[in-house]
């Protein structure tokens, strides 16, 4: 069975595929065409995290799609009445996807291990696959698909997400710097199961002109995540000289384009000017989670025999 535990579940040809279909999914909706492809499916969500853009691009994705999206409260007994095991192999009987947004990476290993269901990470401490899906594909639109050789630059924390940007950046041959204080840099570990994938250009330093100069976009993302609150203070301090303001962008060159995970905390990894001026991409960026989402969506429904073929898909309009 197929899940996007990370993006370590995804091979070049598996991310290319999915960003295809996202393509081809965005093009078709452009033209007033909502294919349901998915008709008669279900899709369960839970997630103990608070979420506005992983809830309604999957929920509304499934709707497009022609499926249902059940967003799983409480009252379902997730970690209370009954076990992770007993709970996501009784959703193995009705639903055909589970989309978890988890403090631990651990919690989504654990619901995979079953195979009741193809599991989605919809964020943990670790990885945010489906947001490093929408920001490739938000790059690629930008750069009319010619990614190879250009660089994209993360400013601030070494988080989830730039762990999975990073695994993305080597699929389709993008440059990654990240410009960080040294105790918020990726770990050696990390950077080793990077080398074991494919080929990515990468460097990290805590001189940000040095990662800045050269990069065709510059990505933050707040520096305290969910979790981390009691860090907050230490965090601010050591992230100020980070901030993605307009003196920070005078050093990229003029064709730098700007991106954000979101929700985003004005004034603090971002200012206003920056993140509405002309050069930001980040709400055509969220807008792009639901196409990420449908093409990924897609990509599981054909790769777990929930369609006959590719066919449907492949045959839209690009």
């Amino acid at each position: 069975m197929k899940h996007l535990r990370n993006l370590v579940d995804l091979n070049v040809d598996d991310f290319h595929t999915i960003l295809d279909w996202s393509l081809r999914l965005k093009a078709s909706l452009a033209k007033g065409h909502r294919p349901d492809l998915l008709k008669n499916h279900t899709c369960a969500l839970v997630f103990e995290k608070a979420s506005l853009r992983t809830r309604v691009s999957f929920e509304t994705a499934m709707a497009q799609l022609g499926g249902t999206a059940l967003y799983l409260t409480g009252d379902a007994g997730w970690r209370e009445r009954e076990t992770i095991a007993d709970f996501v192999r009784v959703l193995g009987e009705y639903c055909d996807f589970l989309v978890c947004r988890a403090f631990s990476q651990s919690t989504i290993e654990e619901l995979a291990s079953y195979n009741a269901l193809p599991i989605i990470n919809g964020l943990t401490d670790q990885s945010h696959p489906c947001q490093a899906l929408a920001d490739i594909l938000t790059i690629h639109e930008h750069l009319g698909g010619k990614l190879k050789g250009r660089q994209l630059t993360f400013v601030g924390d070494g988080n989830n997400v730039v762990r999975s940007l990073a695994r993305a950046c080597g699929y389709v041959g993008l440059r990654f710097r990240l410009a960080s204080p040294k105790q918020y840099q990726l770990p050696e570990d990390f950077i080793e199961e990077l080398r074991e994938g494919p080929p990515l250009d990468f460097d990290q330093d805590e001189n940000i002109e040095k990662m800045v100069r050269d990069a065709d976009f510059l990505y933050t993302d707040v520096w305290t995540s969910m979790g981390q609150e009691s860090e907050n203070d230490a965090r601010k301090r050591a992230f100020a000289p980070y901030q993605l303001n307009e003196q920070l962008m005078s050093k990229a060159p003029e064709r730098c384009r700007v991106l954000h995970c979101l929700p985003a905390r004005r004034g603090l990894e971002i200012t206003n000017e920056v993140i509405d001026s002309p050069k930001s991409l980040v709400f055509p960026q969220a807008g792009n989670r639901l196409h990420a989402q449908k093409g990924l969506l897609a990509w599981l429904a054909v790769e777990n025999n929930y369609l006959a073929s590719a066919a449907p898909i492949t045959n839209l309009p690009r």
